[in-house]
């Protein structure tokens, strides 16, 4: 099995990788609508990490948006690029992330990312970093809020609310599902607030969390288990 190497030049301390987001960030884009939801592709990326084994592995899975059903799947593996470090996670993913997508031969149209675009703290998470190295429209749908506050939603599929950095709406709590509790969408890259909260209800027919963000999150375990010689991964 082949291990993606990290880039050379890659950050390797907390001020660097700080350094990097300060220079990205400005690139952003946030007033292009994106893609219309349900139409075209959509791929869901996600990783999952053996520690112990200083493994990453990445999984990007291309849904047709209209059907969600899958029209490619991939995987990569490579080595842990980063400390964990609050707010800088992307930068443990990212290359591995791009190799799985530099993998695909289809797509890969809208991405979306298990994690955050705009609701951040320095409003560049992953979702804004890859949107910004690849060109690509990218969304961010989080399981938890992060460090924002936001009020419960209504209890309809649908409802949302704002996620609020003081007065700053920085993503919202979408409810996916009647009475479950809500997802957390923000824009990443290419790709207006409005447009990623349609296109995260067009992913969630029937669960609570998109399907590209499902099928990704077991293909990159699946990868981990097989890299990590069958161990259990997190």
């Amino acid at each position: 099995m082949k291990i993606i190497p990290t880039p050379a030049d890659w950050p390797t301390t907390e001020t660097e990788a700080l350094a990097v987001q300060d220079g990205l960030r400005g690139r952003v884009i946030l007033d292009e609508p994106g893609p219309p939801p349900g139409t075209g592709l959509v791929t869901g990326v996600d990783v999952a990490y053996d520690d112990e084994n200083d493994l990453v592995a990445a999984a990007a899975v291309v849904l047709d948006a209209r059907t969600l059903a899958v029209v490619e799947e991939v995987t990569a593996v490579g080595r842990i690029s980063f400390p964990y470090v609050p707010g800088l996670l992307a930068f443990r993913e990212i290359p591995t992330v791009l190799a799985a997508l530099d993998a695909l031969t289809t797509g890969p149209g809208l991405v979306v990312c298990d994690g955050y675009g705009q609701a951040h703290p320095r409003r560049f998470g992953l979702a804004s970093h890859l949107g910004v190295l690849t060109g690509l429209p990218v969304i961010g749908v989080a399981k938890n809020p992060f460090t924002f506050s936001y009020e419960q939603p209504g209890q309809a599929r649908g409802a949302a609310g704002p996620l609020l950095a003081g007065d700053e709406e920085v993503g919202r709590a979408l409810r996916t599902r009647a009475g479950v509790k809500p997802v957390f969408v923000s824009s990443g890259h290419r790709v207006t607030l409005d447009n990623a909260c349609a296109h995260t209800l067009n992913l969630t027919p029937r669960y609570r969390l998109p399907e590209t963000t499902r099928r990704a999150d077991a293909l990159c375990r699946t990868a981990l288990r097989e890299a990590s010689g069958g161990r259990a991964t997190a």
